[in-house]
């Protein structure tokens, strides 16, 4: 039985939901449907901490991919945190995310990145 993935959402012109728990193939379009819904159309971006996620599949990577898509088109960004040399990072790598959606190491760093390019 994988643990449930948990979002919890703050902020106010960027929203920060962190993540936590694992994301795969069971929950990856609920989680989905949650991040895209708690971005209302006044915020300028969205930050994703994935510091406390464990484990991310493909579905979870194709969500990040998606999110950055469906956010671009509505003028927003998107960051993803995800801490050096965390296994999850490694993951990102491979898949190039950082090509369509910058991964950075803190939440401040993110939330930073989002109003500068406001």
């Amino acid at each position: 039985m994988t643990e449930l993935s948990q979002l919890e959402f703050s902020g106010d012109d960027v929203i920060v939901a962190r993540l936590t728990g694992e994301v795969d193939l069971s929950n990856a379009a609920e989680v989905g449907d949650q991040l895209a819904g708690a971005v209302p159309n006044t915020a300028l971006g969205l930050v994703i901490d994935l510091t406390a996620t464990a484990y991310l599949d493909s579905s979870g990577v194709h969500l990040l991919f998606d999110l950055g898509e469906r956010l671009q088109r509505r003028q927003q960004q998107l960051r993803v945190v995800v801490p050096e040399g965390g296994p999850i990072r490694r993951v990102l790598r491979i898949v190039e995310l950082d090509a369509t959606v910058p991964v950075v190491p803190s939440v401040e760093e993110a939330v930073e990145q989002i109003r500068a390019a406001a």
